[in-house]
């Protein structure tokens, strides 16, 4: 099995910041990580995208591997925590302020599957139907021996009752 690594050290930002960008994508298509990347908000994602091209890149540097990037996945990622640059800040009265600028390690590992996953076919009879209502389930209502004022008005007043509205109604 074909294997690419890549490393980017002393990246700004902390590692604990870079690890929920990371949790996403661990285990994904490298094409859907790539999306997933690109459509973050997150700034640190911006980085993580170019050591996943990049470990990508390494690993169609070996032999015998195809050009296509449809079969390699993200096998393994994660953020290290890098030194802290220390900085001093001037505040009132002659006091200082410490500022630690923190820095991460982030390294991908992506693998090359056995063979491509297929996408799973959806026949015309599983699909739901305009006029069937499959679309969005109905309401249920909530049967409760004891409802409380709020939940008696809903019924009175015909609307269906909630769980969420009994949760809040019987504490």
């Amino acid at each position: 099995m074909i294997e690419g690594r890549a490393t980017a050290r002393y990246v700004r930002g902390s590692a604990q910041k870079a690890k929920l960008v990371i949790d996403c994508i661990r285990g994904r298509d490298v094409n859907t990580a790539l999306a997933i990347l690109r459509y973050s908000p997150k700034s640190v994602a911006r980085d993580i995208s170019k050591v996943l091209r990049s470990a990508v890149a390494n690993a169609q540097q070996a032999e015998g591997v195809s050009e296509n990037v449809d079969r390699f996945y993200v096998r393994s990622c994660h953020a290290n925590q890098g030194p802290s640059v220390k900085r001093v800040r001037a505040a009132a009265m002659g006091r200082a302020f410490r500022i630690i600028k923190r820095t991460s390690h982030l390294t991908v590992v992506v693998h090359e599957r056995e063979e491509p996953i297929a996408p799973i076919a959806v026949t015309p009879s599983a699909q739901p139907s305009e006029g069937s209502g499959a679309t969005r389930p109905k309401r249920k209502t909530v049967k409760t021996k004891h409802l409380k004022a709020t939940a008696a008005r809903a019924v009175r007043n015909g609307k269906p009752v909630t769980k969420k509205v009994a949760k809040k109604t019987t504490k």
